[in-house]
């Protein structure tokens, strides 16, 4: 039976129409975001403004073209009704009217093309010019931001916004010039018509009740269908994607045919609401077409019995034919519009959303440079944070590590450790108390300063796509080569990298995928090295490593950390057991300080821990077990 929280979550993940919203492979994957928008937002489009005012002199060139082709086609249609009426009336024709409308015809038709030309190319490329500057802002922003912004939001929901959005905006931008282009033909041909003749003008809008009443009932089913689709379409990709970065635990688990099947039920629903959206789309293309034939036959019935009793010219029964078949393809043109408008306005409020996220850690006006003279010194004072204010990790911390000093955090998983590391480089704010990094408050340096002294090799090491030789200078790009093979020798990691296809130039997958996890943090330590940064952090840098390689990084270690301040985290006690001074951490507090001989000696937290991490799994007891297991919790 659910509990009652459960019943609620039930009840809030259904929809306003009663339907749940479909979920991906694993059912982790709901449709959250807005799929569609207010077909016009003023705020959206005032913030988007923001973008496209640096271009504003091309989208006035757009414009103005816009208008020139506009005009060109309203104009063609008078010229053919002047060379009928004056030019091949019988008897009274008139050769040199026939040859000036001739002219003023290929110049109509030249000036329209040039102004399409100029309209499409100008405007294409203001487009993607604003587009360039929106992504520009938007991964600036985010590179900016808050590691704590990024620990509760899904890296595919970033992405989406990053591409899926920004195209439904590049759509928007293309054809937003179009849709004013087809509001001021559209009321240039009923101008126009109704200069020509009155009552065939109105007899010709006659039909646009029927067409509005078929748009009151079409618009909002194809709403729905168009949503329908967007939706089945975000959680078949997410199926997609989930599946191939979990390909290695689903070919383990031998999961391939089930996950198929599921991924088959959602790509089957998929299409179908593509299909269903794909007749919504098309039904008004035949509606329009067979409004422009009524409308046509009309205009012949009635026209051809005025111009018989002599009331209108045949010129202008013409011109209203051509009229009339220009008439519904602005109508036609909008309809299919108004969703694009609509997604572009729901895209640009996620956009403007993610460029609106608060940066938490800033530096101040008047934020000092980090000296390279510093000492390298790394004082906590009374330091409280967690990362949710009532519930702190660590609780009134304080130690110093004093210049060239190695010290180790150790303790039970959950104690706060990797939470300590992360305050000294600044990348969450504490909430009572003092970091300091060479007697000066974290807060009160830059982090660009910051970050040049501080070098972190992490559990995880991360590489990025690009050249063995590109990754190991990361942190320093300036480094020369001389450099980057010396780190690499110093840490063991220059004999396995010289027999790389390419060595130094071999080329690294997304992630390191094309090399093991003990190379990847081979020259993520060749990296630290070449940064040359005072402090050293070491966040279970070795915990994924053999223990031959383990060895050869210990002697790295030594050159390392020679001259530099280091921080090390470790489960494997015996790899801190020569560090200046170890601290250990309990629940988010220092409980014990001292060398390793001595901490053993005291018989506390440290020692048990350290006999639990040298004893056989077998040989442990199971209540040791438990109370070892009930000293951590979640960092």
């Amino acid at each position: 039976m659910a509990h009652a929280g459960e019943v609620e979550t039930e009840r809030n993940d259904i929809r306003d129409d009663g339907r749940r919203p479909p979920r991906a492979v694993v059912g982790s994957h709901r449709v959250e975001e807005e799929l569609f928008g207010r077909a016009f937002d003023k705020n959206v489009v005032r913030r988007i403004w923001a973008f496209v005012r640096p271009y504003r002199t091309k989208m006035m060139i757009s414009l103005a073209a816009m208008f020139v082709f506009t005009g060109t086609q309203l104009l063609i249609p008078l010229i053919i009704r002047y060379a009928i009426d004056n030019g091949m009336s019988p008897g009274s024709g008139d050769r040199s009217a026939l040859l000036a409308a001739a002219c003023f015809f290929l110049l109509a038709i030249w000036v329209n093309s040039t102004a399409s030309y100029t309209q499409e190319t100008v405007i294409g490329k203001m487009a993607e010019n604003v587009l360039f500057d929106i992504r520009r802002a938007m991964f600036g922003h985010l590179q900016k931001v808050s590691l704590s912004f990024m620990d509760k939001t899904e890296v595919g929901r970033l992405m989406s916004r990053l591409q899926g959005d920004i195209n439904s905006m590049q759509e928007f931008l293309e054809t937003s010039l179009f849709s004013l282009g087809d509001v001021a033909l559209l009321f240039g041909i009923v101008l126009v018509m109704l200069w020509l003749d009155l009552r065939l003008g109105l007899l010709t809008l006659s039909v646009l009740p029927v067409l509005f009443i078929v748009r009151i009932f079409w618009l909002p089913r194809a709403r729905d269908a168009f949503m329908a689709a967007h939706e089945t379409n975000s959680v078949a990709n997410g199926a997609l994607a989930e599946a191939i970065q979990g390909v290695r635990a689903v070919q383990s688990m031998d999961r391939q045919q089930v996950n198929f099947s599921l991924y088959d039920d959602k790509a089957d629903a998929n299409l179908k609401t593509h299909l269903t959206a794909a007749k919504y789309a098309q039904v008004m293309v035949p509606i329009v077409d067979s409004l422009t034939g009524v409308a046509m036959a009309v205009v012949v019935m009635v026209g051809g019995a005025m111009v018989m009793s002599g009331g209108i010219d045949a010129g202008v029964m013409v011109a209203f034919l051509f009229y009339i078949q220009r008439f519904f393809d602005p109508i036609r043109s909008l309809t299919l519009q108004y969703s694009i408008m609509q997604r572009a306005m729901a895209s640009g409020k996620r956009l403007t959303d993610v460029l609106d996220v608060k940066i938490d850690i800033q530096d101040k006006r008047n934020a000092k440079v980090l000296s390279p003279d510093m000492d390298g010194s790394v004082e906590f004072r009374n330091v409280t944070f967690g990362y949710d204010r009532k519930h702190p990790v660590l609780k009134n911390v304080s130690f110093r590590v004093n210049p060239g000093e190695t010290v180790a955090l150790v303790g039970p998983t959950g104690s706060g450790k990797s939470s300590a590391m992360a305050l000294v480089h600044r990348f969450y704010e504490v909430q009572q108390g003092q970091v300091l990094i060479g007697g000066h408050d974290v807060r009160d340096l830059t982090q660009e300063s910051l970050g040049r002294h501080i070098a972190m090799v992490l559990q995880e090491p991360f590489l990025f796509t690009g050249t063995v030789f590109e990754n190991i200078r990361y942190h320093k790009t300036d480094a020369r080569r001389e450099e980057v093979i010396e780190a690499a020798k110093a840490v063991g990691a220059h004999d396995f990298i010289v027999n790389l296809p390419g060595g130094y130039e071999a080329d690294v997958s997304e992630r390191g995928g094309n090399l093991s996890l003990g190379q990847r943090q081979l020259i993520s330590f060749a990296r630290a090295l070449v940064a040359n940064a005072k402090i050293l952090i070491l966040d279970e840098a070795t915990a994924n490593i053999d223990s031959y390689t383990e060895k050869l990084i210990q002697k790295a270690l030594i050159r390392l950390l020679k001259g530099r301040t280091g921080l090390v985290i470790a489960h494997r006690l015996a790899t801190v057991r020569g560090a200046d001074r170890l601290i250990v951490l309990q629940n988010g507090q220092v409980v014990e300080t001292g060398k390793h001989d001595r901490l053993i000696a005291m018989g506390g937290l440290y020692s048990k821990l350290y006999n639990l991490n040298h004893a056989s799994f077998d040989d442990i007891p199971d209540e040791e077990l438990d109370t070892s297991a009930q000293t951590g919790a979640k960092t």
